[in-house]
């Protein structure tokens, strides 16, 4: 994906908007999505020529809505005759409502997997091409273009509409993509657009449900952890662990960002998983230095969220705030209460490691390195699990 422009910023506004008044008029999710994508490739070219049109909206409608009766020529007469008149129709409050809502619950579908979901809602809602999707998760775009198509025909003929009980779904297909983003399986720290993509969709969602206290925490929770991102990644690159961060770096603007939006959502009284996790981020960015971070307080929100989430993954982020409060040794045996439910996974060797380094013991934590750097499929995070264990092995003397 290249650096959005203003033409690019409008695109992907205006683009869930055409679908949803096409999606509405012809019945088609399918066939909508697939003309107006065509007609965003004409309006862009086209606009960053001549200039945005006075009226792009109608503009992207009109020429996506002839996009479509394109494709349906093809079709048998009766449907096409069917369509035509559709689409003729003044539109009115379907060409006055905005359903990017609608465009993105669909998208978030529980007939389709996280894969599928998050490349659609990146096509349908975000705008992007296939080829940009394809680019962003490092697969070649005929596989892209595969996936996307067979997610649309999961859902084909699934009614159209903006139902509540899909927005936890849609929430997490939008942390899914800030956390691929955030924290690439790939070979670099960072990929910065998928996560500002997400922060965008997030917002866009915040403004049209702006009393809503999870979609305000989960915004919350991505631009606290976004504020640290500068001091992820050092001179070369390479991972730089929270704990060896150059906090000055950190984006204050960001961080008072997000908790002010986090302060207004735990004030409407209601608390859940993103808030919790937002919470935690902002005792990480309030605090000057690691021994200055008010571990006791972020041990208590882990505490809640494990019994909220069942996560063994929170366990494991538990025991650090764990040891970081009542010593390694506390955090180790709180480790090995959930490892069995996440085998292989080297976030539980990481952890192990970090905590047998914390409490002296070098050849464990030597050992629990090499087998999370075996493990994690971050090239930047195996090189620096293997930094930490050629240190260790520097400092014993032993061979490896």
């Amino acid at each position: 994906m290249s650096p959005a422009g203003p033409v690019d910023d409008l695109l992907r506004a205006l683009a869930p908007r055409v679908v949803g008044v096409l999606t509405h008029r012809c019945g088609d999710f399918e066939a909508a999505e697939d003309a107006v994508q065509e007609a965003l490739i004409v309006a862009h070219t086209r606009w960053t020529a001549d200039g945005v049109p006075e009226s792009p909206r109608g503009w992207l409608l009109r020429t996506a809505s002839r996009k479509l009766l394109d494709q349906l020529r093809g079709d048998q007469a009766r449907r096409r005759r069917e369509m035509q008149a559709a689409l003729r129709e003044p539109g009115g409050e379907a060409y006055d409502r905005d359903d990017t809502l609608d465009v993105l619950m669909l998208c978030c579908h529980a007939a389709l997997n996280d894969a599928a979901a998050v490349a659609l809602t990146l096509r349908a809602v975000g705008g992007l091409t296939t080829a940009e999707i394809a680019r962003a998760f490092l697969v070649p775009e005929p596989t892209m273009g595969q996936r996307i198509s067979r997610a649309k025909q999961r859902i084909r003929g699934v009614p159209f509409d903006a139902a509540a009980q899909r927005l936890p779904a849609a929430l997490r297909v939008l942390y899914l993509i800030f956390n691929e983003g955030y924290a690439s399986g790939g070979d670099t720290v960072h990929r910065v657009e998928l996560s500002a993509e997400a922060i965008r969709l997030t917002r866009m969602v915040s403004a049209r449900r702006p009393g809503d206290a999870e979609v305000s925490g989960l915004l919350a929770l991505m631009l606290l952890t976004d504020a640290r991102r500068p001091a992820r990644t050092g001179p070369d690159g390479e991972l730089v662990p929270l704990a060896e961060q150059d906090r000055s770096r950190w984006d204050r603007e960001l961080t008072a960002e997000g908790t002010a939006i986090l302060d207004a959502a735990f004030r409407r009284g209601q608390v859940g998983e993103y808030q919790l996790q937002a919470a935690i981020a902002a005792l990480h960015n309030r605090a000057p230095s690691v021994g200055a971070t008010d571990w006791p307080q972020i041990q208590a929100l882990y505490a809640i969220l494990e019994r909220m989430t069942a996560s063994p993954v929170v366990t494991l982020n538990r025991a650090i705030a764990v040891a970081m409060v009542d010593g390694p040794a506390a955090g180790l045996r709180l480790v090995d209460t959930v490892a069995a439910q996440l085998p292989g996974h080297h976030r539980v060797a990481a952890t192990r490691a970090h905590l047998l380094e914390l409490a002296g013991d070098r050849d464990g934590a030597f050992g629990q390195y090499r087998i999370a750097a075996a493990a994690t499929t971050s090239e930047p995070e195996r090189r620096y699990l293997t930094l930490r264990a050629a240190r260790l092995h520097a400092r014993t003397g032993k061979r490896s």
